[in-house]
């Protein structure tokens, strides 16, 4: 059933990147604080930068829950499910950072991502990889893939730049535990 792994090999980094959606989860210190779990499409905004490295490309949201948590602490998990084929989950333990757009490292990583230069995109998220996992993923239901919404770039599109960056001031300074998000932009 479930093993571990060293690292991300040939095959498994072919299979991570093409799965269409992960989820991210992050925590904050506080027991009192609320866990985070967030679906993300996968529009060629996965990839693996090594065997032990992986990024993607963050979009901008309703909430800054991740990065406020990578900033916090660094604790996150990327996990992948196979909604068609074998079945298979796939864990990815590790510790994360947010590069965010104004950063000097941000357009080499940009580099990894067809749509880095997108009006949304709001950071990478760079996440050492610790434990790398699989487990058997006979509950996971078969699903046929249909699309990906294009709703969120749509919107980012209608505000503009200035108009996310409005919105990243707005909305993406604190998280929902008021820990901080983004810096004034």
């Amino acid at each position: 059933m479930g093993k571990t792994f060293q690292q991300i090999d040939g095959p498994l980094a072919e299979w991570l990147v093409a799965q269409p959606v992960f989820f991210i989860s992050t925590a904050p210190l506080s027991h009192e604080g609320l866990l985070n779990c967030s679906p993300k499409g996968n529009r060629k905004e996965f990839a693996v930068r090594g065997p032990q490295s992986v990024a993607y490309l963050d979009q901008t949201g309703s909430g800054i829950e991740t990065i406020a948590h990578l900033r916090e602490n660094g604790r996150i998990v990327v996990m992948f499910c196979a909604f068609s084929g074998p079945p298979r989950i796939v864990r990815l333990h590790g510790v994360g950072r947010s590069v965010v757009r104004d950063a000097p490292e941000f357009d080499t990583l940009a580099e990894l991502f067809p749509g880095a230069s997108g009006v949304g995109v709001r950071s990478i998220i760079l996440v050492e990889v610790e434990r790398i996992s699989d487990s058997c993923g006979f509950g996971v239901p078969l699903m046929n893939f249909e699309d990906h919404r294009p709703t969120m770039e749509q919107w980012a599109n209608r505000k503009g730049v200035s108009g996310i960056r409005d919105y990243w001031s707005e909305k993406n300074q604190r998280s929902i535990d008021d820990l901080m998000g983004l810096d004034s932009q």
